[in-house]
């Protein structure tokens, strides 16, 4: 049995007459709501491999937002109780059968990744076994349309743009969908394209980093998750971050030095990122270890 609340912003003020009903999620047992919860996320190494592909084959890069994506999922049997502004004498021994999802539901992101992944492959589109996200379809010709979802953003790209069109009008009938037309924001990263090629970089997200010195353990922890994330752009700090990532709990004077270094030179390169360019030998070489 789920419980609700009703959500309206921080500091008591009214914007628009609306609030926000979600779930208690601190009411949560992990026997009842937490057994199908995840929900698979966009890989970068995936990401990369498509911009690769995208510059090779002078392919147009579009993106889509679900409006409201975590509320479009399918439920299995979830009740909850009925909101205190419904109650009266005459419902106050029953409950709410939840037909689809509400906001800090934990079932939420899996329910609504389900959804959309019945509604792809019901529309001919393959998922990729080794990245969940990636969804392809091939039409007679060789045409192809490929896209990643991560959460609520779609990136998409093509060589058949009939199929595009088809796609699109498909989502608007399934979900509320925005069209951001061509891809130049995403997860943080900036897209440019020129006849050079593509370029990713994260110049604002670095920008935005804390530039203070660090003194506590605390704070060299929350910065060193921080600096994780833009070596998905940066692979020229990439071993630094990950030695300095090693030593969390037990970091010493030289490892604080170190990071500082680290967001120095960040602070003063932020525009670097990776440039993806057509290449003459557009075969696919893959490396692995044994392990």
């Amino acid at each position: 049995m789920e419980s609700c609340q009703v959500t309206f912003i921080v500091d008591g003020s009214v914007e628009r007459f609306k609030a926000r009903l979600v779930e208690k999620r601190f009411t949560h047992s992990y026997e009842n709501d937490c057994q199908k919860t995840f929900a698979p996320v966009a890989n970068f190494n995936t990401i990369r491999v498509l911009l690769s592909l995208i510059v090779n084959q002078d392919w147009l890069l579009y993106q889509l937002n679900i409006k409201n994506a975590f509320l479009d999922g399918d439920l299995e049997e979830v009740y909850m109780t009925i909101p205190l502004s419904l109650e009266n004498k005459s419902n106050n021994n029953l409950v709410c059968k939840m037909k689809k999802s509400l906001y800090d539901l934990k079932q939420s992101p899996h329910a609504w990744f389900e959804r959309f992944t019945k509604t792809m492959i019901a529309n001919g589109y393959q998922q990729c076994q080794t990245g969940h996200t990636l969804f392809v379809k091939s039409r007679i010709g060789g045409k192809k349309v490929i896209l990643i979802v991560y959460m609520d953003y779609i990136i998409l790209t093509r060589d058949d743009f009939e199929e595009i069109m088809n796609l699109k009008k498909l989502l608007a009938i399934e979900f509320e969908i925005k069209d951001l037309g061509t891809l130049r924001y995403f997860l943080g990263m900036e897209v440019g394209r020129s006849k050079e090629g593509i370029v990713i970089s994260q110049r604002k997200y670095i920008l935005d980093l804390e530039g203070s010195y660090l003194v506590d353990k605390g704070r060299y922890q929350r910065l060193v998750g921080k600096l994780i994330y833009p070596s998905q752009t940066r692979l020229d700090i990439i071993y630094s971050v990950t030695v300095v990532s090693q030593h969390m709990n037990n970091q010493t004077e030289y490892y604080l030095e170190v990071v500082n270094i680290i967001l120095r030179y960040l602070k003063m390169t932020p525009g670097h990122g990776l440039l993806f360019r057509k290449c003459a030998n557009c075969e696919v070489e893959i490396y692995t270890g044994a392990t």
